[in-house]
């Protein structure tokens, strides 16, 4: 069981259960006890690091979109131009996504919660980890186009749209096996997946760059200044 003696473990412990929990049953259904249980700390240890239910939830939040911008901004924070930066910033979104895939469930709750006007956290969430996030790939979208690298597109529109394509291949993997009859969640499908994330981004964004071979060609000129 969990102790007091190995404060860090016995913390991370809890939030990888509670995150479980919670994805599953949300903050309604879940109970401590089964979290303590499945983290193997005794339920008083459990309290003795998150005061209630509600704060253990909104450290489980916490702890996944912190985790989501550290990944990401390691790649906005590159100096890659901007046809490499959107790409490795989408990659490294759906290989965070992919590696923790109880977050979009968890994700659906709390959108969820705040449309509903339940959510106490959604306004620190939105501050802390959606609004830096979503201004950084704003600003390389802008950047892209005055380059003449990307098609004009409307950042409050393309956002989104990349980020839905990465997590509902994710929480919809149930309704999808039933349609394909195969496991979408297998590394191999995680994979292909990944590849047509990034092919569908790159044909809707990119400007096509002109080809050496589809340029026009200077006339030659010959030895009598007649051209060729």
């Amino acid at each position: 069981m969990g102790s007091r003696g190995k404060p860090e473990e016995s913390r991370a412990a809890i939030l990888q259960a509670a995150a479980k929990e919670f994805a599953e049953l949300g903050i309604a259904g879940a109970r401590t006890d089964a979290i303590a249980r499945e983290a193997r700390v005794n339920k008083a240890l459990l309290y003795y690091y998150f005061e209630d239910k509600e704060t253990l939830y909104g450290a489980v939040l916490d702890n996944a979109f912190s985790g989501m911008k550290a990944r990401v901004f390691q790649a906005l924070d590159s100096d890659l131009p901007p046809r490499e930066k959107i790409l490795a910033y989408v990659g490294s979104y759906f290989d965070f996504i992919a590696s923790n895939q109880i977050y979009p469930k968890l994700m659906q709750r709390e959108m969820m919660r705040a449309r509903e006007g339940q959510s106490e956290h959604i306004d620190r969430l939105v501050k802390t980890y959606f609004q830096p996030i979503y201004r950084r790939v704003g600003e390389l979208l802008h950047k892209g186009i005055t380059d003449g690298e990307f098609r004009k597109v409307d950042p409050a529109h393309f956002v989104p749209s990349m980020v839905a394509m990465i997590v509902f291949y994710f929480s919809s993997a149930p309704v999808m096996q039933r349609i394909v009859h195969f496991n979408p969640l297998t590394p191999q499908r995680i994979a292909e997946r990944r590849v047509a994330v990034l092919d569908f981004i790159s044909a809707a964004l990119f400007e096509p760059r002109a080809s050496a071979d589809l340029a026009p060609r200077k006339p030659a000129i010959g030895k009598s200044g007649v051209r060729k």
